[in-house]
């Protein structure tokens, strides 16, 4: 699942767009890969700050709650570090801007695997539409790992004030896809990302029962039923 650098460790960049987005598209397979011995970044583009309906709800503090939640959960799945772009919750637009952000954090992270979701599925289930952020951040993401962040032509000032040299990603793996080509079984690892969404409780309401919701989303339908297999689905796109 993508080759390492010249020490054998594979490094991996998860990017997406609010705390508690790993957890839910990804968290089993982030805890399978670390506990493997993959590095494992983290990038949200936001803090968060509209994690609720209610009117006259602090977005400060909702943001501080939500990192400090999103942390707490990062540390159940063994990733290695933490980052926040800080853009505002539920504005997110791929942008230039955004995309040289994504690009920069690639240079400096030198990832073997970027994970992000799908810029294309409006529409996961007849009983919910993709919140616009997810879409624009898999969007700004698949647009900086290529060709932006591999090409010395793009965003040159990286490399000349801050040292940040191209590279190349060598694998995709994309979250929520539509058309998904790969499942990683995360059936040792589906009770640790149980325990990391824990930590949103936030936004979580009903933690009594997440544990038999995941185990029903995750289902492998085609696994035995006396030897149930849990697993994630991505597409994965192999670039190199």
């Amino acid at each position: 699942m993508g080759a390492g650098d010249e020490t054998g460790e594979t490094r991996v960049l998860v990017v997406l767009a609010h705390p508690d987005d790993p957890e839910f598209y990804c968290g089993g397979t982030v805890a399978r890969w670390a506990a493997e011995g993959r590095y494992v970044a983290y990038c949200l583009l936001t803090r968060g700050d509209k994690g609720a309906d209610e009117s006259g709800t602090d977005p400060a503090q909702m943001a501080a709650t939500r990192e400090q939640e999103q942390r707490a959960a990062a540390a159940v799945l063994g990733v290695a570090e933490v980052q926040f772009l800080g853009h505002e919750d539920g504005y997110l637009v791929a942008d230039l801007p955004l995309r040289r952000e994504i690009v920069e954090v690639i240079r400096r992270v030198r990832p073997d695997i970027v994970l992000t979701c799908d810029p294309t599925n409006f529409f996961p289930s007849s009983r919910y539409i993709n919140h616009p952020d997810h879409r624009a951040a898999g969007q700004a993401t698949l647009d900086a790992v290529f060709p932006a962040a591999g090409s010395g032509m793009f965003f040159p000032e990286l490399e000349e004030t801050q040292g940040l040299a191209p590279h190349k990603v060598r694998q995709v793996f994309v979250a929520g896809a539509r058309d998904p080509n790969t499942a990683v079984d995360i059936s040792t690892y589906l009770s640790r990302k149980v325990e990391a969404l824990r930590q949103h409780r936030s936004q979580i309401r009903d933690l009594d029962g997440l544990d038999q919701r995941m185990r029903e989303w995750h289902l492998d339908p085609e696994s035995p039923g006396d030897s149930p297999r849990y697993v994630e689905r991505f597409q994965r796109i192999d670039l190199a």
